[in-house]
């Protein structure tokens, strides 16, 4: 994913406005409109909101866009962020990845051979820095992450780390509802 189609994506998807749902999800359409009642980050804190765009831009140069949207999805799930996860399993899907794949990120170490190494060090790390409040990052976990990637990779996937979990709190905060993005 480029930095201009990120900086859409989150843009689009953090303003407040909502698309109208499906028909048949009256549900979605009832918690649409009860998300409207809530703050619009991006109006009302504009400043920090572009630098988030910018942070998180910055946080996926020179990742693959593949590990990009695993590493999203996963803090997607540990925050229970619907909004987010329905954002970035989309993505992954435009991007080429499979449904095995995304149906298996939220077991990914019962289901291993569908995971690269590279892939499960990242996975590892994306859940010990997003539930970081149970025991912090334990060194093992590091170790294996810095054991696949160089130190401006490993940098760059904890900057992704630290964006998905800031963008799942903004969404959740806010009331945003999966499925009411604009794209």
């Amino acid at each position: 994913m480029t930095t201009q189609t990120t900086q859409t994506t989150h843009a689009t998807t953090t303003t407040g406005t909502s698309a109208a749902a499906s028909p048949s999800s009256s549900s979605a359409i009832a918690a649409a409109e009860a998300a409207r009642t809530r703050l619009d980050f991006a109006k009302s804190a504009r400043p920090a909101f572009r630098a988030l765009i910018g942070f998180d831009a910055a946080a996926r140069e020179g990742l693959d866009p593949a590990l990009v949207e695993l590493i999203q999805i996963r803090a997607s799930l540990l925050n229970h962020c619907a909004y987010c996860l329905h954002m970035h399993t989309n993505d992954a899907r435009k991007a080429g990845e499979s449904e095995d794949r995304l149906h298996l990120v939220a077991v990914w170490r019962e289901a291993r051979h569908f995971f690269t190494a590279k892939e499960q060090a990242a996975l590892a790390l994306t859940e010990a820095v997003t539930l970081v409040s149970d025991g912090g990052v334990p060194d093992a976990v590091y170790a294996e992450a810095a054991a696949h990637f160089d130190d401006h990779e490993l940098a760059q996937v904890l900057a992704l780390v630290c964006a998905i979990n800031t963008w799942n709190r903004v969404a959740l905060a806010t009331g945003k509802v999966a499925g009411t993005d604009e794209r």
